[in-house]
């Protein structure tokens, strides 16, 4: 369902991943003094120094944001960022509200695990489904798109301008090191959610019964396979290699039915990501899968 252009799929997604993130930040960084990255931990840096409310500054921080965003983003895009701040600051303001205290601090290290998860999760639930939580998230999504690089990277490098000032004004050194953790924990999350969601298995296949093996592969797991003409090095002699992409549940399928038909196959795996075509974003008739 959508409106406008909108789909309340992805708003309902947003808004979950704004309420996993902001937990993240009063339950695990705000209850421990951790810092964060990003607007996220200049927010922070205001609340440890002069007591700000993070709800508020996360939406005055992100109005700069949000004309960038206009100009650069998508409408869609742009729309569901507002919701994102907006709900962001909305859950930080109820999770302030009614916290419940996990007293884990004689365990710093459990502290910066969790803390990257959560934001990590909820930052990554975000971006997958189309929005961000302003600020940082904006250059992450606007380099990503016209660079190339991971969002994670570039806020993995944002980040440590941030907590590097935090560091010199309000943050133990300890402290510090523990907010990095935890902010390379989330950077390796979103990461993970974001091209894990489309992540499939490659399988490159040489056989001395390549026919049988594609014939076997095509029919009893309906995924296409690609021929290509090798000529060993060593022997000089011409060989077909065959190349399938499978889903990362079935790779096991795949190997046993190569196995059955020639347990002597050279058979390489490798991580294949953001996967498009017909198995994975398209159906048989060449049309998007539903969402």
């Amino acid at each position: 369902m959508s409106f406008f252009g909108i789909k309340l799929k992805n708003t309902l997604f947003i808004l979950f991943g704004s309420a996993v993130f902001a937990f993240g930040i009063v339950h695990f960084n705000m209850q421990n003094e951790l810092g964060e990255g990003g607007f996220t931990g200049i927010t922070l840096l205001f609340y440890f120094l002069w007591g700000w409310d993070p709800a508020i500054m996360n939406i005055v921080l992100n109005i700069p944001a949000f004309i960038v965003g206009w100009r650069f983003l998508s409408r869609n895009t742009f729309i569901y960022t507002i919701i994102g701040t907006l709900s962001v600051s909305l859950f930080l303001s109820i999770f302030q509200a009614h916290q419940f205290y996990l007293h884990l601090e004689s365990d710093m290290t459990l502290v910066a695990l969790f803390a990257g998860v959560s934001i990590g999760i909820g930052l990554g639930i975000i971006f997958r489904y189309g929005g961000t939580t302003g600020g940082v998230d904006i250059i992450a999504r606007i380099v990503y798109k016209y660079a190339g690089w991971s969002m994670g990277k570039t806020m993995f490098l944002f980040d440590a301008i941030v907590i590097s000032t935090s560091i010199i004004t309000y943050l133990e050194l300890v402290e510090g090191m523990y907010t990095l953790v935890a902010v390379y924990v989330a950077a390796r999350v979103i990461d993970f959610i974001q091209e894990g969601a489309y992540a499939a298995r490659g399988a490159t296949i040489i056989s001395n019964r390549s026919h049988e093996v594609s014939e076997e592969i095509m029919k009893k797991m309906d995924r296409g396979v690609t021929v290509l003409q090798g000529k060993g090095r060593y022997t000089g002699e011409n060989r077909e290699v065959l190349y399938c992409v499978v889903g990362r549940n079935e790779i096991v399928r795949l190997q046993n039915i190569i196995n059955s038909v020639d347990p002597h196959a050279f058979v390489a795996v490798t991580s294949v990501h953001d996967v498009l075509g017909e198995g994975f974003t398209l159906d048989e008739n060449k049309q998007p899968l539903q969402d």
